[in-house]
Formats: C-alpha cells, sequence, structure tokens
C-alpha cells in the first residue's frame, strides 16, 4: 500500500542563502588547518594539547660532539613522553656554505612549527631564510640574537664555565704532579674562531687560570675545521714541546687527536660540557657539564604551552643549574690530587653563589 504522503523537501527560495554561505566557508577555508600557506609558511606557536612538529638542525653531525648530541636527545626525548610532539633530526655536514639553502629547503616545505637548533652562528643563518618564510619560528641555543620575532635564543654562561675550568687548569699546571712543568703554560685547541670562543671562552679560561697563578699563559691554536683529528694532533705535539701541560679544547671531533697526543706524550685536559673522562683516564681530569637535553625538554614544553617569547635572549649559567662540573667521577677523584680537588670545589661553589666577581666581556 502507497503512502499518499509526498516527500518534504525545502523550498528552495528559502534554503538558498544557507547553501550559499557553506560553500564560500568551503571555498575560502585552508585546505589543512594551520598547515603550509603559499610560500611554506607555518603554524604559529602550539597551544596545550595541540601536536608540534621539530626540526632539530643540526649545523655538522651528531657524532662526537656531545652538545648537537644533547639537542637531540632532549628533543627525542620529550616527544616520547608527548603523543602529539614529531621530531626530525637533520645532519647539514661540515659545509658551513651550503647550511642556509640546506634549511631554506626545510622550512619550505611547511612541515615544521619550529626549528630547533644549537650554534653561535646560526641566528644570521635564520634570519636570512626567515624574511623567505616568515611565519617559520626558529629556537636555538648556545647562541645569543635579540629583536626578531621569527627567533629566540638561549646563550649558556661560557665564560662562567670556562672561568671554573681554566682555574682547574691553573692549580693543575702549578702542581707537582707527574705531567705537570714549571713553565706554567696552558694550551687551547680550537676548531674554528667565532665570537662566542674568541670572546667569552678563551678569555675565561685565560681569567681563571690566573685566579690561580697570575704567572700562567695560554697558548692558543685553531685547527680550521671540526673533524681533522690530526691536525689536532699536530698542533697538541707542538704546544707540548713549547711547555704546555695541561689543555681544553672545543674542537668536536677533532679533539680525538689532542686525547691521543696527550696520552702518547703526558699531558692533561679539561673538557668543556660534558663527560669525557673514560676517553683518557688519568689524563682528561676535569669535566664541565651543559645541561642541553635538560633546557631544550623545558624549551619545548614552553613552546606547546605557548609559553615561548620570541625575539628575546636568556642567557643560562651555574646558578640556575644549566652549567656544572662532574665531580662525582672516577676520572676526577681517583686522579686529582686532593688538595687541588678541596681548592676546586670550594671555588666552584663560590661560582654558583655569586660570590666569584668578573666582568662578562661584550660579545
Amino acid at each position: 500500500m502507497k503512502s499518499n504522503t509526498k516527500p518534504v523537501h525545502p523550498a528552495w527560495p528559502a534554503a538558498w542563502p544557507a547553501l550559499l554561505a557553506a560553500a564560500l566557508v568551503f571555498l575560502t577555508a585552508p585546505a589543512f588547518a594551520g598547515g603550509a600557506s603559499q610560500g611554506g609558511a607555518q603554524r604559529g606557536s602550539p597551544q596545550d594539547g595541540d601536536s608540534l612538529s621539530v626540526l632539530v638542525y643540526i649545523t655538522g653531525m651528531l657524532a662526537g660532539s656531545p652538545p648537537y648530541e644533547m639537542l637531540a636527545a632532549g628533543a627525542e626525548s620529550f616527544a616520547a613522553a608527548h603523543q602529539g610532539v614529531r621530531v626530525k633530526v637533520y645532519e647539514a655536514g661540515f659545509n658551513q656554505a651550503e647550511w642556509e639553502e640546506q634549511l631554506a629547503s626545510l622550512a619550505a616545505s611547511g612541515e615544521y612549527d619550529i626549528v630547533l637548533g644549537s650554534n653561535p652562528s646560526l641566528p644570521e643563518i635564520c634570519v636570512n631564510v626567515g624574511k623567505k618564510f616568515p611565519r617559520q619560528k626558529f629556537i636555538i641555543t648556545d647562541a645569543r640574537y635579540e629583536g626578531n620575532p621569527q627567533i629566540s635564543t638561549y646563550l649558556y654562561n661560557q665564560y662562567e664555565q670556562s672561568l671554573y675550568l681554566g682555574y682547574l687548569a691553573g692549580l693543575i699546571t702549578v702542581s707537582d704532579m707527574a705531567h705537570a712543568n714549571p713553565a706554567k703554560r696552558l694550551g687551547f685547541i680550537a676548531a674554528q674562531e667565532y665570537p662566542l670562543l674568541n670572546n667569552h671562552i678563551v678569555p675565561g679560561f685565560l681569567a681563571g687560570a690566573k685566579l690561580a697563578d697570575p704567572g700562567i699563559t695560554l697558548d692558543f691554536r685553531v685547527i680550521g675545521n671540526w673533524y681533522d683529528a690530526n691536525k689536532a694532533a699536530e698542533l697538541a705535539a707542538s704546544m707540548i714541546d713549547s711547555g704546555v701541560d695541561v689543555f681544553a679544547a672545543i674542537a668536536g671531533g677533532a679533539a680525538q687527536g689532542l686525547i691521543k697526543t696527550a696520552v702518547d706524550r703526558g699531558a692533561y685536559i679539561v673538557f668543556h660540557n660534558t663527560n669525557e673522562y673514560r676517553a683518557a683516564p688519568g689524563f682528561i681530569l676535569g669535566c664541565g657539564l651543559m645541561e642541553q637535553k635538560k633546557l631544550v625538554e623545558e624549551i619545548l614544553s614552553d613552546v606547546l604551552a605557548g609559553r615561548i617569547q620570541y625575539g628575546t635572549s636568556r642567557m643560562v649559567g651555574a646558578a640556575e643549574g644549566y652549567l656544572d662540573f662532574i665531580a662525582d667521577d672516577p676520572g676526577y677523584s681517583d686522579y686529582v690530587p686532593p688538595e687541588i680537588r678541596a681548592k676546586f670545589d670550594a671555588f666552584l661553589s663560590d661560582i654558583k653563589a655569586g660570590r666569584v666577581d668578573y666582568t662578562l666581556p661584550p660579545l
């Protein structure tokens, strides 16, 4: 039995405005909410609960570079603890001429909310890339740059870390330890020169050493890259011939050449930023600590919550808990004489408490 009830349709004149409005919304909406638009523009800062895509841009290689290893580890650890966070680690290699083009290509994909890096020279590259992609955000540790609304930087107080490592090196060089000599001469081997190294790290190291003995001098040499261990070994041998008995190094993988020469020839080393005691027990006598992993996790937490401030730079050091010294390792406690450890430990405590007066040089 057929029903006599006719289907009810909306009257066309009455439905037209609603249909037209829906069509206009569909046509004007972005293809992917928050995704890339023309020119590879990026999403704004994510809020709590949103997804987050992070590009960890390594200006060099991970292997042999503890600060970069900690940078990647911090991002990956944060992603493992937050379901909506994705991390890609990109190793740019050692050809600096290619860095800007590589980063621009990655930013053009529109895939990443933020680019996370750690290099004092990276802000200038990010400025240039940011001009092409004005919604891309960059966060850089171990660097200082202010005033650009796309960039946030965090600078470790490396003058302060160098100050206490230099003080330890000074105590060693004037000691009666087996490989110390009367020359009162320290050595510093660097991969390359850059403002933070020249203005904070090397001067801080010498200033700290002179607090142990004003007569201490410093022999500073440059390798020219971050990987030539043979060149580092040659420089170290020449410096030992000139009277150097304690070294510091900011040299990446090339520092392996220094370690080998120090062991073969009999010299001591103090390291910035990471634990290297096991590489040469009895020769590597002091290791600073940079809490890069901790800082990265805190930064990404702020990004995810929308608390990050771009256009600013923050300095972090020993008092804030981002720089320290690894004193609980046998490489330090078993090989450094108790009287030296007592003096150094007291000095480091004074640094952390702000009781050591120094003037931070301009960059």
